[in-house]
């Protein structure tokens, strides 16, 4: 139980890091004049970090990880074309799935095949 504690707080602090960094380099540097639109794509790529490092551990299988992968980008698609619309909630999937792939991607080049030991 207290290991599944720290890595829920690890992986909200993924989260928000990720969140707050991504809305300071799409405001600052991209400027989309949606700042719903910069909140919601910020969004999207805090998950996908917070999400990458849970399920960063031996527990979860490939498919599992793959599985939830992808029903949150589905949920992150159905929420973006509901308060905005299908083509902009596109791009979401593309920043959400970039960097699940690059989590694991840099993960593989680990001896442990995780960024968590």
């Amino acid at each position: 139980m207290q290991n599944y504690i720290q890595r829920m707080k690890k992986a909200l602090m993924y989260f928000a890091l990720g969140t707050v960094l991504s809305f300071l380099i799409n405001y600052f540097f991209y400027s989309s004049e949606n700042i719903g639109l910069d909140v919601y794509y910020a969004l999207a790529f805090g998950i996908a970090w917070g999400i990458a490092y849970y399920l960063d551990t031996p527990n979860f299988t490939l498919p599992q990880k793959l599985g939830i992968s992808f029903a949150l980008m589905g949920v992150l698609v159905l929420v973006g074309a509901f308060i905005f619309s299908l083509e902009l909630a596109i791009p979401s999937i593309l920043k959400f799935s970039t960097v699940f792939v690059a989590y694991y991607l840099i993960a593989s080049f680990r001896g442990s095949k995780s960024l968590r030991s």
